[in-house]
C-alpha cells in the first residue's frame, strides 16, 4: 500500500473515531437534558397534587359551612344557591393528569374554582349581618378551617407557579428546546389571578 493511501486511511479512521466520540457525547448530553426534564416535570406534578389536595379540602368543608349558616340565615337563599352551584360545577369537572398541557381545560378548571372562591367570599361577607353566627362555635371553627385552607391554596398555587416557571424556562431555552421537542415536553399552564379577585365583594343589608 502506498504511503499516501496509508495516510488517507489513517485520517479516515481518525475522523470515524472522532464522529463516534461526538455521537456518544451528544447522546449523553441528550440523556442528561432528558433526565432533567423528567425531574422538573415530576416536581410540577407533585406541586399540582398539593394544589388539588387543598382544593379538595375546601370542597369538603363547604357543605357543613353552608348548613351551619343556613340554620341561622335561612332567607339568604341566593347566596347559598350560588355557593352550592359553584361547588357542583367544580365537582363535575373531569380533571385528568394532562390538564397542565391543555390550556382550555386548565382555564375551565381555574374559572370554576374562581367562581367558587367568589361565592364563598360573598357568603362570608353576608354572615357579618348575623351576630349570632359569630357566637356559634361550630361556625367559627369552620370559618377558621376555610380561611386556613384558602391560605394554603394560595401558598400551593404560588409553589406550583414557581415549579412551572423553572420547567417552562428550560423548555424554551436553547439548546434544551431541541431535546424537549423530540421528547414531547411542552410548556405547562400557570395559575393566573382571576379577574376582579382584587376587589372585595359588596353586600348591602
Amino acid at each position: 500500500m502506498k504511503k499516501g493511501a496509508k495516510i488517507g486511511c489513517g485520517i479516515a479512521g481518525a475522523i470515524g473515531v472522532l464522529l463516534v466520540i461526538i455521537a456518544i457525547v451528544a447522546i449523553m448530553w441528550g440523556v442528561g437534558i432528558y433526565n432533567e426534564f423528567v425531574s422538573m416535570d415530576e416536581q410540577v406534578n407533585q406541586s399540582w397534587s398539593q394544589v388539588e389536595n387543598q382544593y379538595q379540602r375546601r370542597m369538603d368543608l363547604i357543605p357543613n359551612l353552608v348548613n351551619t349558616v343556613k340554620g341561622v340565615a335561612e332567607f339568604e337563599r341566593e347566596t347559598f344557591t350560588a355557593v352550592t352551584e359553584a361547588r357542583a360545577k367544580v365537582n363535575q369537572l373531569n380533571v385528568s393528569s394532562d390538564i397542565l398541557n391543555n390550556p382550555a381545560a386548565f382555564q375551565q378548571f381555574q374559572s370554576a374554582q374562581g367562581e367558587l372562591s367568589s361565592a364563598l367570599s360573598r357568603l362570608l361577607v353576608t354572615v357579618e349581618a348575623y351576630p349570632q353566627l359569630k357566637a356559634n362555635e361550630n361556625f367559627l371553627q369552620l370559618q377558621a378551617q376555610l380561611e386556613g385552607t384558602e391560605n394554603r391554596i394560595s401558598v400551593e398555587r404560588r409553589k406550583f407557579n414557581q415549579a412551572v416557571q423553572t420547567y417552562n424556562t428550560k423548555v424554551k431555552r436553547i439548546p434544551d428546546r431541541i431535546v424537549a421537542g423530540f421528547s414531547g415536553f411542552a410548556e405547562k399552564q400557570y395559575f393566573q389571578a382571576v379577574e376582579g379577585s382584587d376587589v372585595a365583594p359588596t353586600v348591602e343589608f
